[in-house]
């Protein structure tokens, strides 16, 4: 079923407050528009924190994002979940990667699929990629919120359960195309990135691996039954999850978020990960590299300081520069975190 629109002016207002750095909606079509040319290569998208975490998959430049979008609701604990999902083009035959996005706080599906342009290298890559919509906040104003455990907002304080919603979107995803239950991945920016650590822990048995940009971990305890890779990145000036935990000075939830190498750490030693061997990267030395590897059925745990950075997803597109400035530019935190995360299926 298709979804009404919420009012474009409002939803941009209310970015402008917060902050968030939310790109314009996409129209609700069957088709998305293109936004960059289509690539006659298999090089790499970036030379950064992926590429220098070991990972043995090349990666394919963006093309143009023809495939199909489809804008769909799924009935679940009695609400209307809605999502946004990417098939491409063409797809090779057999099973194939599934890359599940979770926007931030007071963000939104449509708003995150723009920000992050993850479609672009699904079609060129060959993988499906779907952006759900977490809950709504506030009835009167745009944009959603997970529950992360600590945050966020309504999800939190209504103790939603988020991870059964993800549960049953991967169920109804399967359902209609072969996905490779090896190779299932949630990736995220602050609430969302939060909730992607949620998802480690307690979605294991789906969840492979988790890219994250922006996060930390905000359960009190982190048990997976399975191991799951991580890459996460943080920018050393982000002053909404700060990067020594704690209440960021831009903070909108006003959470006293833990700090997120402590969880980074707390899901290496469940995933049985060697201890961590530190480097600065070779082509960009804004990033410092923190590997433990290898871990438990083929996985692996990379964490990435950007000195500098803040809050903003890294290399992404917002519509409007975002109130803690605008975002590091120097590094494409969407490729890395799909190059790590297709280098390390879960055996």
């Amino acid at each position: 079923m298709s979804l009404m629109r919420r009012s474009d002016p409002l939803r941009l207002l209310f970015v402008l407050a917060l902050g968030i750095g939310a790109a314009a909606c996409t129209s609700r079509t069957a088709t998305s528009s293109p936004t960059t040319s289509s690539p006659t290569t298999s090089s790499p998208t970036t030379s950064g924190p992926a590429t220098s975490a070991a990972s043995t998959v090349t990666l394919a430049p963006a093309a143009r994002p023809i495939g199909t979008v489809t804008h769909a609701t799924l009935q679940f604990g009695g609400v209307a979940r809605t999502y946004r999902l990417y098939v491409p083009s063409a797809l090779p035959s057999g099973p194939v990667p599934l890359f599940i996005g979770l926007h931030g706080g007071t963000g939104w599906a449509d708003q995150f699929a723009q920000v992050d342009h993850i479609e672009g290298l699904a079609e060129s890559n060959g993988f499906i990629v779907v952006h759900p919509d977490g809950v709504h906040q506030v009835a009167a104003l745009p944009g959603e919120v997970w529950n992360g455990g600590g945050c966020c907002g309504v999800a939190a304080r209504r103790n939603v359960d988020d991870v059964g919603f993800i549960n049953a979107l991967i169920d109804a995803i399967e359902a209609g195309h072969a996905i490779d239950q090896h190779r299932v991945y949630a990736y995220g920016h602050s609430n969302g990135a939060i909730m992607s650590y949620r998802l480690a822990c307690e979605l294991s048995n789906r969840i492979d691996g988790i890219g994250l940009y922006a996060g930390t971990l905000d359960i009190s305890t982190c048990s997976p039954a399975q191991p799951v890779s991580v890459i996460h990145i943080h920018g050393s000036a982000d002053k909404n999850i700060p990067i020594n935990g704690g209440v960021g000075s831009d903070s909108i939830s006003r959470v006293d978020f833990p700090p997120p190498h402590a969880g980074f750490d707390t899901l290496a030693a469940a995933d049985g990960c060697p201890a961590a061997v530190t480097a600065t990267d070779s082509a960009n030395p804004d990033l410092s590299i923190s590997t433990r590897t290898p871990c438990r059925a083929g996985t692996a745990a990379v964490f990435v300081t950007i000195a500098g950075a803040n809050h903003a997803w890294a290399g992404g597109t917002p519509l409007v520069t975002p109130v803690g400035g605008a975002a590091y530019a120097n590094d494409d935190a969407t490729a890395a975190i799909v190059q790590f995360l297709l280098a390390h299926p879960r055996a």
